[in-house]
């Protein structure tokens, strides 16, 4: 049973906790953290839904979900980060690219530099089924022809040029 901390609109905490697939009231909000994976050829890293998610099966996205009670939203990104594809990272390789509130949610998108060979991620049983690592080109294209999750191209626009500078920033 999943359980999240809540928050006011101004993000102070509630001191309350939520239970995942119950309804949020009016002026409580959770925290779910975005991690965009970039390699040093620029890349971003992508994984697959599972088909039997509920929300968007079979689109690619980054990794991300809802932090936990208890969790700081740094901590959640790197808990999700490693669940859904096996990346260890340290709270000091995120790089917070903004937040962002939307009803019932304050999302927090984080940029990790990080190497590795799809072959080598571990990815979460129910959750993830495969991994690529694409241009920007090519997520711009996913964007259009909806392979990429619509949550996921809606985020990457609001985060557009923070992203690119940070991939033109490795070369």
């Amino acid at each position: 049973m999943e359980k999240w901390d809540l928050y006011d609109k101004n993000r102070k905490p509630l001191f309350r906790k939520h239970q995942r697939g119950k309804k949020l009231n009016a002026g409580e909000y959770h925290i779910v953290v975005q991690i965009w994976t970039v390699n040093s050829e620029g890349k971003i890293l992508l994984t697959l839904r599972d088909s039997s998610k509920k929300d968007y099966p079979n689109k690619w996205e980054n990794s991300g979900g809802s932090v936990l009670s208890g969790e700081t939203s740094r901590e959640g990104a790197l808990r999700e980060l490693e669940e859904e594809t096996g990346i260890v990272a340290k709270e000091k390789d995120l790089m917070l690219l903004g937040t962002y509130r939307e009803p019932h949610n304050f999302f927090d998108y984080y940029l990790l530099h990080h190497d590795i060979e799809c072959i080598d991620l571990r990815l979460q049983v129910g959750e993830t089924v495969d991994a690529k690592w694409v241009t920007l080109d090519e997520l711009e294209k996913m964007i259009e022809d909806e392979s990429l999750a619509i949550p996921i191209g809606k985020t990457y626009l609001r985060f557009k040029e923070r992203i690119q500078e940070e991939v033109r920033d490795i070369f």
